[in-house]
């Protein structure tokens, strides 16, 4: 195998592509694609998902997907479609009397700041 041939193995391996895949693609046996990787394992869990940058693993420790906070945070709001949010609830705004969705546990009355000041202060709300 070439050098080319290597570095396209493992970036696609990195992917998740399958033996026979890479195979395929690169016009190789699969069994030399197979031998391949088992001789040069990749390491778990080994890029950051968002940025790339590589990451090292801690032994019994939880599996970690970002470098960083600032990548965790970054991915996922670029992926917010995948965010499972299991603690929204509806609740009724006290001063407009409209319904809101809160997240979380925190006790929440009003759906704005406005709605706030016009209720509790009796200021003109629109």
């Amino acid at each position: 195998m070439t050098k080319e041939e290597k570095q396209r193995v493992e970036a696609l391996r990195r992917q998740g592509t399958g033996y026979g895949a890479i195979a395929w693609e690169l016009g190789l046996s699969v069994n030399t694609v197979k031998s391949y990787c088992r001789r040069h394992p990749l390491p778990d869990g080994t890029v950051c998902e968002n940025c790339g940058a590589p990451i090292v693993q801690m032994p019994g420790r939880k599996r970690k997907r970002f470098c960083s906070d600032a990548c965790r945070n970054a991915w996922w709001n670029a992926h917010l479609d995948l965010v499972k949010r299991k603690a929204v609830r509806t609740v009724v705004c006290a001063g407009c009397g409209q319904p809101f969705e809160a997240y979380g546990r925190a006790p929440r009355k009003y759906c704005s700041h406005a709605c706030y000041v016009a209720h509790r202060f009796g200021g003109h709300h629109e």
